[in-house]
């Protein structure tokens, strides 16, 4: 890492998509990552979106060895008290480190969802960085795979796809099994997944599957959980 290295922050979901953004960041001397920044919903102590517990969340920070700041946000919020928790946590890492001034983001190529990032944070003093942006998001997929990045699938839109791929491992199989129009990387919120092993992580995390449902008619969750009985 150079000397010069800047300081930046990434959003972290708990998938693979951040996982990847991470390990291009650690490889490129231009920055130094200085923590974690997960937005996390208080009504069901899950990460947002992914539904990943939040404990799991605290195990995968400790095993990628990274301090993590949460932006708390109750369930269902208004876009605004997004932006004013995302605010809040950032402010608060600057007040840890004061030397940031970006955040990494993992998005791939939706123009609108960068663009949003990008006007939220310019008025907060803060620049978005994209590692992976416009990657082939199929290339990409198996690259996660050959590296020994290991997920699982936490989440799936059944408007998008069968929720019989809800659980399962982010592997090889799976992308041969997803159909027609459906992006590798699940870009357009086809699924959401949980990175538990692989070359960042300094021991997998012990994680079982748990029970399944369905929430607003349309989202089928699988619950991970740690598994207690390999603790000492």
């Amino acid at each position: 890492m150079s000397a010069a290295a800047q300081p930046i922050l990434i959003a972290w979901s708990g998938g693979k998509d951040c996982l990847l953004a991470l390990a291009r960041l650690r490889d490129d001397p231009r920055w130094r990552v200085t923590a974690l920044l997960t937005t996390v919903t208080t009504t069901f102590q899950r990460v947002a979106m992914h539904g990943i517990r939040r404990e799991v969340l605290h195990a995968q920070a400790k095993a990628l060895r990274l301090p993590l700041i949460e932006s708390l946000l109750d369930w269902p919020a208004s876009n605004d008290s997004y932006v004013l928790a995302f605010a809040s946590s950032l402010a608060e890492a600057r007040t840890r480190w004061p030397g940031l001034r970006h955040v990494a983001f993992g998005d791939l190529f939706l123009a609108d969802v960068r663009a949003w990032r990008e006007q939220m944070l310019a008025p907060l003093g803060w620049q978005a960085v994209f590692p992976l942006w416009g990657e082939d998001t199929a290339a990409l997929a198996r690259r996660f795979m050959a590296a020994g990045h290991r997920a699982v699938l936490t989440c799936v839109d059944t408007a998008q796809i069968d929720a019989g791929f809800s659980g399962r491992a982010f592997d090889a199989a799976l992308l041969d099994a997803l159909p027609a129009g459906v992006d590798a990387c699940g870009e357009r919120g086809e699924f959401h997944t949980l990175c538990h092993d692989g070359p960042l992580f300094a021991q997998p995390l012990p994680i079982v599957a748990g029970a399944q449902v369905l929430r607003e008619q349309r989202f089928a969750y699988t619950d991970f959980l740690l598994d207690d009985s390999t603790e000492a």
